[in-house]
C-alpha cells in the first residue's frame, strides 16, 4: 500500500503526496485583498509538504448563493483572474491548488441570515423544488425566510453552465482543478437527496445534474481535473423519513466513476446544515464570546433567536459527538467499487490514523488521500509533523493539536475567519514552534 509520502495522479495532475488540505471557509470576501488574503491562509500548509490544498466554498454566481459571509466568488472573469497570484504561491512551493465551487440553494444566507437579507431583499432562493415541509414549518415560525425560486428544467442547464463557467474562470486563473461542494446542504447535494428533490423531470435523478455539470466544465474548461463530495445522509434526524441512504450513495459514487469524474470524496452527514459536518464539542466559548455577540443577533435577528440556535447547537453537539475518521467505513465501501481515487475526511487526527487508513498496518485501505480541516486552523504548518517523521518510530506520537471544540467554526456566521481560539490548544501550538516541529528542510 502507498506511504503518505507516495504520489498520487488526480485527473492527470499528479500531487506529491497524499496529505491534502480540505476545503474551509478562508472568509477571504471579494475585494482587493482578497488574492493575500488567500494566499496568506493557505501557503503555510504547502510550504509545510501538504501535496494539494482546495480552497473553501467558491460561489458560482456574483449575486445569491452564498452559505457564508464573506466567501469569495468566482463567476466573474475578470475578478477571478484578479486571484491567479494564489495559485502561483502554491506553485512556488511545489504544491497544487483545487478551488471549490459551491452554490447554496436552500441553504443560501438569503434564507438564514437576517441582516443580509434585509440588504439584498430581491434576492430568493434556487430550489430543486418546493421546500420540504419542515423548512416551510422553520419559515413560518420567523426561523428562516423562504422566498423560493423553483428551477424549471431550462433554468437547470443554465445552473450547470454557471458551474462550468466558474471551471473556466478558475482554471484560466491557473487553478489545477475544481472540487464540487457535493454535501453539507448545498445546491448539489439537494439534487441528489430524495428530501429535497421530487422534480417530475430528467432532473428526478439528481446525478443527471452532476453529469450535466461536467458536461459543462468539460466543455468550457477541457480537461481540469473535477473532484466531488458525495453524501450519504445517514445522519439525518430520525423524523425526517426520505433521505440518501448509505448503499445509494455507494451506487452514485459508482455512476460518476462512469461519467468521468476524476475523484470522490464520499462522506457520513444529515439533510441538514448541522454538527454532523463538523463533530465534537459544543462550541461553549465561541457562543459566550462578547466579540461575536452582536454578529449573532445580526445573523439571526434578535438575542432570543441566536440563543435558541445556541441551544440547538448543544443538543446537536449530543448527538454528533467527535467520531474518528467518521467516513472510513463509506470511503472503504467506494474505493472497492470505483476506478478513481478515493479521498477521505472528517476526524483524522493522528500519522498512526493515516497510515491505517492507506492500509500500511495491513488492513483494507479506506482511500488513496487524506485530508483535514479544522486541525489547519490551530496549525497552518501542520504537514511539517506529519510527513517524513525523521524517527518511523515516533510517528505513531504525532498527532494533531486541534481539541475538536468547535470553538472555531461558530463565530465563521459573523463573517470572522478561521482561526482557533482555544488558549489551550494555542498554548500546545506554542510549545511545538518553539520545539522547531514545524520547521521543514
Amino acid at each position: 500500500m502507498p506511504e503518505l509520502e507516495a504520489p498520487l495522479e488526480i485527473g492527470g495532475v499528479e500531487l506529491s503526496n497524499r496529505l491534502y488540505r480540505a476545503p474551509l471557509l478562508e472568509c477571504a470576501g471579494e475585494g482587493p485583498d482578497a488574492p493575500d488574503i488567500l494566499a496568506d491562509e493557505l501557503e503555510p500548509a504547502v510550504e509545510a509538504g501538504a501535496g494539494l490544498v482546495c480552497q473553501g466554498a467558491s460561489p458560482v454566481h456574483e449575486e445569491g448563493g452564498r452559505v457564508a459571509p464573506s466567501m469569495t466568488p468566482v463567476a466573474d472573469p475578470e475578478f477571478t483572474a484578479s486571484l491567479s497570484a494564489v495559485p502561483e504561491t502554491i506553485h512556488d512551493h511545489g504544491g497544487r491548488i483545487f478551488a471549490q465551487l459551491d452554490h447554496g440553494g436552500l441553504r443560501s444566507m438569503e434564507a438564514w441570515h437576517v441582516e443580509y437579507r434585509r440588504a439584498n431583499p430581491g434576492y430568493s432562493q434556487l430550489a430543486v423544488s418546493p421546500p420540504p415541509r419542515l423548512l416551510r414549518v422553520a419559515d413560518r415560525l420567523g426561523f428562516l425566510e423562504l422566498d423560493p425560486h423553483v428551477l424549471s428544467t431550462e433554468e437547470v442547464y443554465d445552473l450547470a453552465e454557471d458551474f462550468g463557467r466558474a471551471a473556466a474562470n478558475v482554471a484560466d486563473a491557473g487553478y489545477d482543478g475544481v472540487h464540487l461542494a457535493g454535501a453539507n446542504m448545498g445546491v448539489l447535494q439537494q439534487f441528489l437527496s430524495p428530501f429535497y428533490n421530487r422534480r417530475n423531470d430528467e432532473f428526478a435523478d439528481g446525478v443527471r445534474f452532476f453529469e450535466a455539470v461536467h458536461d459543462e466544465i468539460r466543455d468550457r474548461a477541457g480537461d481540469l481535473p473535477v473532484i466531488a463530495k458525495i453524501p450519504a445522509e445517514t445522519e439525518a434526524p430520525p423524523f425526517v423519513r426520505n433521505s440518501l441512504a448509505a448503499d445509494e450513495a455507494v451506487a452514485v459514487c459508482e455512476r460518476l466513476d462512469r461519467i468521468g469524474l476524476d475523484a470522490l470524496v464520499p462522506v457520513r452527514v444529515s439533510t441538514f446544515w448541522d454538527m454532523s459536518i463538523v463533530r465534537g464539542r459544543f462550541p461553549d466559548r465561541a457562543w459566550r464570546d462578547s466579540n461575536f455577540r452582536e454578529g449573532y443577533v445580526s445573523a439571526f435577528g434578535s438575542r432570543w433567536k441566536a440563543a435558541l440556535v445556541a441551544a440547538a447547537n448543544r443538543v446537536e453537539a449530543a448527538r454528533y459527538d467527535f467520531e474518528p475518521a467518521w467516513n472510513a467505513d463509506l470511503a472503504r465501501r467506494v474505493r472497492e467499487r470505483v476506478s478513481v481515487p478515493v479521498l477521505l475526511e472528517g476526524g483524522i487526527r493522528s500519522r498512526e490514523q493515516i497510515d491505517q487508513l492507506l492500509g500500511n498496518d495491513g488492513s483494507r485501505p479506506a482511500c488513496d488521500a487524506v485530508g483535514m480541516g479544522r486541525p489547519f486552523y490551530a496549525e497552518p504548518r501542520l504537514p511539517a509533523r506529519l510527513l517524513d517523521p525523521e524517527d518511523a518510530r515516533d510517528s505513531d506520537e504525532v498527532e494533531a493539536v486541534c481539541e475538536n471544540c468547535n470553538n472555531c467554526t461558530v463565530p465563521q456566521v459573523t463573517g470572522a475567519n478561521g482561526v482557533c481560539r482555544t488558549p489551550e490548544v494555542m498554548a500546545e501550538r506554542g510549545k511545538l514552534v518553539r520545539q522547531g516541529a514545524y520547521e521543514r528542510d
